[in-house]
């Protein structure tokens, strides 16, 4: 195997597997773990969106992972993770605006990943694996530059601030939480 070829396998691989469900003891790992798979669907769509002929195994990955994987997550940040952040933060870490500035992106994210979804859908549903157009490629683009910006900004302070300020009690919490977002009650 080339390395190009490793690097599809090792694309896909990331796409189509969810982290360890032990992870769910360290939510904050998982999530980290997470950002990982997203990060490779920003190369997956970036690929997508500059191939002169779709991929049509690496297209169904982005789109499963859309359709499964992303929604989730976001529901985990939003509904669960920023939250405690905004109960257990301390004054001086001044994490309000960020998490503002991360909620309003994403809505914006959710708003690209159904159009993506629709476009990949219409893709593969089609059978026309020729270049993409202009506004699909745009789309593409931005949906990644955007989510890869936004990863960032978590990795570098949500994150760090949730390893930092939550409790014990919390990370069990936010753990049973996203776990039983996915369905599960059991995860050792």
């Amino acid at each position: 195997m080339n390395k190009r070829e490793e690097a599809r396998h090792l694309m896909l691989e990331a796409l189509v597997t969810a982290p360890p469900a032990s992870l769910f003891n360290d939510p904050i790992e998982y999530i980290f773990a997470d950002h990982f798979r997203q990060r490779t669907l920003c190369s997956a769509l970036n690929q997508i969106a500059e191939a002169e002929m779709i991929d049509v195994e690496l297209a169904e990955a982005a789109l499963e992972f859309l359709q499964k994987e992303f929604g989730p997550h976001v529901l985990d940040e939003e509904e669960d993770l920023f939250p405690l952040l905004r109960l257990r933060a301390e004054a001086e870490d001044d994490i309000n605006r960020v998490l503002d500035q991360l909620s309003e992106e994403h809505a914006a994210d959710e708003a690209d990943a159904n159009r993506i979804i629709a476009l990949l859908e219409q893709l593969l549903r089609s059978g026309d694996l020729s270049v993409i157009d202009e506004e699909a490629t745009e789309l593409l683009a931005r949906f990644a530059a955007n989510e890869r910006q936004h990863l960032i900004v978590e990795n570098a302070i949500v994150l760090p601030l949730a390893r930092a300020r939550l409790s014990e009690a919390d990370k069990q919490k936010l753990g049973k939480r996203m776990a039983a977002r996915r369905g599960l009650t059991s995860y050792g």
